[in-house]
């Protein structure tokens, strides 16, 4: 995790099925995604970004761009922002309030997580989306 601290990440539905289902080409590996060359260790942390260049998305879109999809998207959901930025696993930049605020928010955080997944459930099975490419006239 950033910065060596412990970062708790609630789960949803659909991302608990996932990892269950990864595990048949993880296997007793102690990661989620090992290194196919080398099961004892992690996946390189350039492999998505590599993926994505190869899917036609150099220079348009990055792994980390996700995590600025979704805080833009949930703070536009009306999510609060300190779950928000737990979840992204930000600092408090107030140095007293971080003093004082030691609150995880795991119960609101687990719950905006299962509203993220079904939202991301109902785009892919063909929800009313905002095409993003192309120029919008007017």
């Amino acid at each position: 995790m950033k910065m060596d601290r412990p970062h708790v990440v609630p789960i949803s539905k659909q991302v608990k099925r996932l990892l269950e289902q990864q595990q048949q080409y993880s296997g007793h590996s102690r990661f989620v995604f090992p290194s196919p060359h080398n099961m004892s260790k992690p996946l390189s942390s350039q492999t998505l970004n590599a993926a994505l260049h190869r899917m036609g998305y150099r220079g348009k879109h990055t792994a980390h761009g996700f995590r600025g999809t979704a805080s833009t998207l949930l703070n536009e959901m009306g999510f609060n922002s300190d779950w928000i930025e737990k979840q992204l696993a930000h600092e408090e930049g107030n140095k007293v309030r971080a003093s004082y605020n030691k609150a995880e928010y795991l119960p609101e955080r687990a719950k905006m997580l299962q509203v993220w997944a079904d939202y991301l459930d109902s785009i892919k099975a063909g929800a009313d989306v905002v095409p993003l490419h192309g120029r919008l006239k007017g």
